[in-house]
């Protein structure tokens, strides 16, 4: 079932420990099957250099198993929520790249500061508040979740144009049009927090980007009139 899919999973969870995104197994890829409802993710606890296409798991929208010898992701129920708000999402990744989650342990939004941000992420990075005590008791996964859909809706932000967030005192969560794409934002986020985090070591009183250039930036990448790469 969804042989193809598996494999496209397998090979975009190969690429977190290649670009550095996790240590052991601290990360997850899943890509959607909107047509089926059915979505492939790494299974929990595998080592990445050890796993292989048959590994992975079938899911369906209620968080329930489809296929697989493995248990899921623990994170699982956190896709399940995202892909179920996101409507226009076909990727997600989750991972604690070192940068990126150090914004998120400190409760801090990564400012845009630069080009390099502005051409994926319109705007800041937001980081989403905590989870309440009642939430993690609940159900933790499927509540960050929610939360991070919630804030979204709070804050009016795209999912599309800001693809990724950082959960406080956690990680990071990014998606895309596909699993690749996602793993393509995920490496984005670590690179951005990066060069804030120097960026305010070097200048403590740097301030955001202007509005107009960030602007140019990000919409000759996306958007109508995007003219930046070949036709």
């Amino acid at each position: 079932m969804l042989e193809e899919l598996k494999k496209k999973v397998y090979e975009a969870n190969i690429l977190l420990p290649k670009y550095n995104l996790v240590t052991f197994t601290w990360g997850n890829v899943s890509e959607i099957d909107r047509e089926s409802g059915l979505f492939v993710i790494k299974p929990s606890g595998v080592e990445y250099d050890t796993m292989t296409p048959d590994d992975m798991v079938v899911m369906n929208l209620n968080g329930e198993k489809v296929e697989g010898k493995l248990n899921p992701s623990s994170d699982t129920p956190t896709h399940v929520e995202l892909y179920k708000a996101f409507a226009d999402i076909g990727g997600v990744v989750h991972t604690h790249s070192s940068y990126a989650t150090s914004w998120a342990q400190a409760g801090r939004s990564i400012p845009c500061y630069g080009t390099t941000h502005a051409d994926y992420f319109h705007g800041e990075i937001p980081c989403v508040r905590c989870l309440t005590k009642a939430e993690i008791d609940e159900a933790y996964e499927a509540n960050t979740g929610v939360l991070i859909a919630t804030e979204f809706e709070r804050m009016s932000k795209n999912p599309v144009d800001v693809p990724g967030v950082l959960c406080k005192n956690h990680g990071v969560f990014t998606w895309g049009k596909d699993a690749m794409e996602a793993v393509h934002n995920a490496v984005v986020t670590e690179e951005v927090a990066k060069m804030a985090y120097r960026c305010e070591v070097i200048n403590p009183n740097v301030e955001a980007a202007p509005t107009e250039l960030q602007d140019k930036h990000y919409y000759r990448k996306h958007g109508a009139n995007a003219y930046y790469g070949q036709k």
